[in-house]
């Protein structure tokens, strides 16, 4: 099955000024959140866990996968095997399994008693790449592809010498074991966690990061895109036209009102971006699968944010869900209100 990522890379690459947009949902909050990562219960019991199990989380990525309208669908190795190994559900869709390479400490969020993410990034991978694409399954036959061929890397720069190149040793061994294994990557960039100096401008301490970093690697290393925090139409305007090679995302981060969702979307795109990975705005969302409709619909010029708004609104009430707010509250921006 073709898959409309490949497609649209393609496109994009020879073509910058095409309007492709890559939709991709990221399903690895387990990663980094321990137990809240499927998402809190909108009406939990008395005496029951307030949150969601794994296996809810995962019945929403095969919903979404079925729906086919994001092209990435970023998954923890455990949910992967599970679902691209043993169920081989994107075996005949368009959309692209992808797993979490990497999880160093800045995303160990679990809990109100972890302190990791106060303390400056470190390095870590549980996943063992051999064992995340199928190597040693076995399924993994010369007649049937790997079951997953893409992971997310993330690093987080804090402006300390010891701490940044410890980062960086690790990320050019994730290279070159990448290549090795013929595994393709996409590149996350945080902002600053714990910065050790200080940074008068963030955003353009993480672009030249990023520009710095990958000017050392050759195309047989590179990742395919990156993905990194918005931080403003002149960052982002920055960053994509300084190397049309370079296609550039952004993640979600917090939740916010849709508006706070769809804008993020639509003004990245209009100043350069062409991915956006979303996690807690989708999981977080009443319905995940009429969000994402209108994601879509942003992302390939078909709409605007207000309008995107409404339509949700009409969706959630055509599903007799009730809002988290009013549609008067979820059309204007979070600090808004």
């Amino acid at each position: 099955m073709p898959k409309t990522l490949d497609e649209k890379l393609a496109r994009i690459l020879s073509d910058p000024s095409c309007q492709d947009f890559i939709l991709a949902d990221a399903k690895d909050a387990d990663m980094g959140y321990g137990l809240a990562a499927p998402g809190v219960k909108r009406e939990p019991q008395n005496g029951k866990s307030p949150f969601h199990s794994i296996q809810e989380y995962r019945a929403n990525i095969r919903a979404i996968v079925e729906q086919k309208l994001v092209d990435i669908m970023l998954m923890s190795v455990s949910t992967s095997d599970v679902l691209a190994a043993r169920e081989q559900i994107f075996e005949k869709s368009p959309v692209t399994p992808a797993i979490r390479a990497n999880d160093a400490s800045d995303i160990w969020l679990y809990g109100t008693q972890a302190v990791y993410s106060k303390q400056p990034s470190t390095p870590f991978r549980s996943a063992i790449l051999n064992e995340a694409i199928g190597v040693d399954a076995p399924l993994a036959t010369t007649t049937r592809p790997r079951p997953v061929n893409l992971g997310l890397y993330s690093v987080t720069f804090n402006n300390d010498l010891t701490f940044d190149h410890t980062t960086l040793s690790a990320y050019r061994d994730f290279r070159d074991e990448a290549r090795q294994k013929g595994f393709r990557h996409f590149l996350e960039v945080f902002a600053p966690n714990a910065p050790a100096n200080p940074i008068p401008d963030v955003a353009r301490f993480v672009n030249d990061s990023i520009v710095r970093m990958l000017a050392g690697a050759g195309s047989a290393t590179r990742p395919l895109f990156l993905k990194i925090p918005y931080f403003g139409p002149a960052a982002m305007e920055q960053l994509a036209s300084y190397d049309s090679s370079l296609v550039v995302g952004i993640l979600g981060g917090s939740s916010g009102t849709t508006f706070d969702a769809f804008q993020m979307l639509w003004e990245a795109k209009k100043y350069g971006a062409r991915v956006a990975l979303f996690g807690r705005k989708i999981n977080n969302a009443e319905h995940q699968l009429s969000f994402i409709e209108q994601l879509r619909a942003l992302a390939d010029g078909n709409t605007t944010p207000p309008e995107a708004v409404k339509t949700y609104h009409g969706a959630l009430q055509k599903l007799r869900i009730k809002p988290i707010r009013s549609l008067a509250d979820d059309s204007r921006p979070l600090a808004a209100k």
